[in-house]
C-alpha cells in the first residue's frame, strides 16, 4: 500500500496537469491550429520531449521490461516489431517532406498528392477510418497496461468503502484506468496541443529522475550479488535459433520464450528487418507522431525534432529497464508474479519490483511517472483522433465554415466520444501483447504497400491508394482468423501483397491524377523515386530546377542512424550490468555515427530548394 509522501507526490503531479489545462485553455481557443498544432509555435526540442513522453508509455515499458527479464541483450532487437527505427527515417528525410505540405493532418495531406476529385475523397475517406482505428487500437492498448499496473499498489479492499458502488474483481483494473484516462481527458481537451507538450515535458523530467534512480539500484545489486542467466544472455549476437535455455535457473521463462514465438530468431529478425523497412519508408502513421511533425515551425525543425526522440527517449528509457530487469533477476525469489490461477505472469515484473525495491518517495515518483506516460500516449494520441474528426470529417463534410465557437464544442464532444469508445475497447482486449502484436504486425501490414507508393511512383492515383487501403484493412481483419496459431509479424508478407495487388489494380482503373496537382506536390515536397515524367515537365518550364539528388546520402544516414539508435538503447544495459569492454566499444561505434551524421545529415538540413 502507497505511503502518504508517496500519495502526496501523485496528487501533486494530478493538480499540476489540471492547472496546466486551464492555463493554456484560452490559446488553444484562438484557432484550429493553436488547439490541434499549438499555432505551429512551439520549438523542435520541446516537441521532441513530448513525442518521446508519448513513447515512453506504461504498457510499452511494462512490455520490455518482460523482454530484457527473459532475453537478455538481444531483447534491444525485438523492439524493431514496432519498428523503433522509423524514428531515423524520419529524421533523415521523411519529416522534412511531410513538413512541406503545411497542413494539419494525414488525411488532409492527401488533397495535396492525389487532389480533390472522386479517388482523392475516395482516399481521404480511407485515411480518416484507418487513423481512427489506430488510434483506438493505441487508447485500448495503455489503458489495459495502465488498468494492470494500479491494482497491485492500490488494492481494491482499500478502495471499495469509499466508492458508492459495487465493482467486480475483474473490472477494477478497468476502473483505475477510467479514473486516470478522465485527467488526461481534462487537459488534453482544455489545453489542446500546447498543454500535452507541457504537461509531456513534465511528465519526462519525472521519468528521468525515476530512470537515473533506478539504473542507480540495479547497477548496485549487480555488483553485490551473482547474476544467475542463460549461457548468451548478456550478448546481443544469435544463431539460427535463439538456444536460451532457462530449465535450471527459472524454468517458466522457457514456456514464455515458446508462447512468444522468437526460437527461430534469425528469422524472426529477418522478417523484423523486412517489415519494418518498408514500414519506415511508408512514413509514419497517422497517429500523434504525425501531428508532432505538422506542429513543428519548419521542415529543418521537423527532422530535428524526430532525431532528437531518440536522443532523449534511448538512453533513460533503457536505463531504467535494465534497472528493473536487474533488480527482478537478483531477487526473483522475492516477486510474486503468480496470478489468481497459479500461472507466472511475466508482465507484473514491473509494478512488482516496483512494489519491493522503490523506497518512500522515489515509488510516488515512479508512480506519477509511469500514470503520467500513460496520460502522455493518451493524450496525444486522443488529439489526433480529434484532428480527424474535426478537421477531416466535421469541417470538410458537414460544416465547412463551422465559427471558432462551433470548432471547440466540436472538439470537445468528439474527445468525449473517442475516449467512451476506447474504454469500451479496453474492456474486451486480452493483454498488453495481443493488442501490441494486432496493431504492430496486423493493422500497419494494411497500410505499407499504398503508402510506399503514394511517395514514389508518379503514376499511383487515389483510385488506387483507397483500394490498397481497402484492400489491406480487409485482410486484416480475415487473415489472423485463417492462421490463428501463427504469430502476427508472420502475416506481415500476405497483407502487404494484398495491399498492393489492391494498389495496382486499383490505379490502373482510373487516370492519373491531375499534372498540376502532380508537379505542385512533386516541386514542394521533392520525393525521390520513380517522378521522371513530372521531373521532366518541371525541367521544361525551369531549366533551373533540379529533382531530389540525395537518396544516396539519405540512405547511408538511414544505416549511420539506426545503427547510432541502437547502441544508445544496448549502452544504457551494458552500464547496468557492468560490462565493461562492450560498453566501450558500444561508444566508440556511437562516436562514429555521431560524426557522420553532423557531416551528412545537420550540415545539410538547412539546404534550399531550387
Amino acid at each position: 500500500m502507497l505511503n502518504v509522501a508517496d500519495i502526496l507526490i501523485i496528487m501533486a503531479y494530478l493538480i499540476t496537469v489540471v492547472v496546466i489545462g486551464f492555463v493554456l485553455r484560452k490559446k488553444a481557443q484562438r484557432s484550429k491550429d493553436d488547439y490541434l498544432l499549438g499555432g505551429k509555435s512551439i520549438p523542435w526540442y520541446m516537441l521532441g520531449l513530448s513525442n518521446a513522453s508519448g513513447m515512453f508509455d506504461i504498457s510499452g515499458t511494462i512490455w520490455l521490461v518482460t523482454l530484457m527479464f527473459a532475453y537478455g541483450i538481444k531483447s534491444a532487437w525485438i523492439p524493431w516489431l514496432w519498428p523503433v527505427f522509423n524514428q531515423v527515417f524520419l529524421m533523415v528525410y521523411l519529416s522534412k517532406w511531410l513538413r512541406r505540405s503545411n497542413v494539419t493532418t494525414g488525411a488532409e495531406w492527401i488533397g495535396t498528392r492525389f487532389g480533390f476529385k472522386k479517388g482523392a475523397k475516395y482516399s481521404h475517406i480511407i485515411v480518416v477510418i484507418f487513423a481512427l482505428i489506430l488510434c483506438l487500437g493505441y487508447l485500448a492498448y495503455g489503458f489495459i497496461g495502465l488498468g494492470k499496473f494500479i491494482e497491485i499498489f492500490i488494492p481494491w479492499e482499500f478502495v471499495k468503502n469509499h466508492v458508492p458502488f459495487a465493482v467486480s474483481p475483474e473490472l477494477v483494473p478497468h476502473f483505475y484506468g477510467i479514473v486516470f484516462t478522465l485527467f488526461a481527458v481534462f487537459y488534453s481537451l482544455l489545453g489542446g496541443m500546447s498543454g500535452i507538450v507541457w504537461a509531456d515535458v513534465i511528465q519526462f523530467t519525472i521519468m528521468t529522475v525515476a530512470a537515473l534512480v533506478i539504473g542507480y539500484l540495479g547497477f548496485v545489486a549487480i555488483g553485490e550479488n551473482t547474476l544467475l542467466v542463460p549461457k548468451g544472455w548478456l550478448s546481443p549476437f544469435f544463431g539460427w535459433e535463439l538456444n536460451m535455455d532457462w530449465s535450471s535457473i527459472i524454468p517458466e521463462v522457457n514456456q514464455k520464450i515458446s508462447e512468444d514465438g522468437f526460437g527461430l530468431f534469425t528469422i524472426f529478425f529477418m522478417m523484423m528487418v523486412f517489415k519494418g523497412m518498408l514500414v519506415s519508408v511508408a512514413g509514419p502513421a497517422p497517429t500523434y507522431d504525425m501531428q508532432k511533425i505538422f506542429s513543428t515551425k519548419s521542415p529543418s525543425e521537423a527532422s530535428k525534432m524526430s532525431g532528437f526522440v531518440s536522443v532523449v527517449l534511448m538512453p533513460i528509457r533503457y536505463l531504467m529497464i535494465a534497472g528493473f530487469a536487474a533488480l527482478a533477476l537478483v531477487y526473483y525469489e522475492k516477486l510474486n508474479l503468480l496470478t489468481v490461477s497459479g500461472n507466472v505472469d511475466f508482465e507484473l515484473i514491473l509494478p512488482a519490483a516496483i512494489m519491493e525495491f522503490a523506497p518512500i518517495g522515489l515509488l510516488g515518483l515512479l508512480l506519477a511517472g509511469l500514470i503520467a506516460a500513460f496520460m502522455s500516449t493518451f493524450a496525444g494520441t486522443l488529439n489526433a483522433a480529434q484532428a480527424y474528426l474535426v478537421n477531416d470529417i466535421y469541417l470538410k463534410y458537414k460544416n465547412p465554415y463551422a465559427s471558432t465557437r462551433q470548432i471547440k464544442n466540436m472538439n470537445y464532444t468528439t474527445g468525449l466520444v473517442v475516449v467512451v469508445v476506447s474504454i469500451v475497447l479496453g474492456l474486451f482486449a486480452k493483454d498488453v501483447n495481443s493488442v501490441l502484436q494486432w496493431i504492430v504486425s496486423v493493422l500497419y501490414g494494411s497500410y505499407v504497400g499504398a503508402n510506399i507508393l503514394k511517395w514514389h511512383w508518379w503514376r499511383f492515383n487515389g483510385e488506387g491508394f483507397f483500394w490498397g487501403m481497402a484492400a489491406g484493412l480487409l485482410a486484416a481483419a480475415i487473415v489472423p482468423e485463417l492462421f490463428p496459431d501463427i504469430l502476427e509479424l508472420y502475416l506481415f508478407p500476405i497483407l502487404l501483397v494484398v495491399s498492393l495487388i489492391g494498389s495496382i489494380v486499383g490505379t490502373y482503373t482510373a487516370p492519373p491524377t491531375d499534372q498540376e496537382i502532380l508537379k505542385s506536390f512533386y516541386k514542394n515536397i521533392r520525393p525521390w523515386g520513380f517522378w521522371k515524367p513530372i521531373h521532366n515537365k518541371l525541367a521544361e518550364e525551369n531549366p533551373d530546377f533540379e529533382g531530389n539528388k540525395a537518396f544516396g546520402r539519405d540512405m547511408f544516414n538511414v544505416v549511420m542512424g539506426i545503427t547510432a539508435q541502437t547502441t544508445l538503447v544496448i549502452i544504457p544495459m551494458y552500464v547496468v550490468f557492468r560490462q565493461e569492454i562492450p560498453l566501450y566499444i558500444s561508444l566508440t561505434i556511437l562516436a562514429v555515427c555521431l560524426f557522420f551524421l553532423k557531416k551528412y545529415w545537420w550540415n545539410t538540413l538547412e539546404e534550399k530548394l531550387n
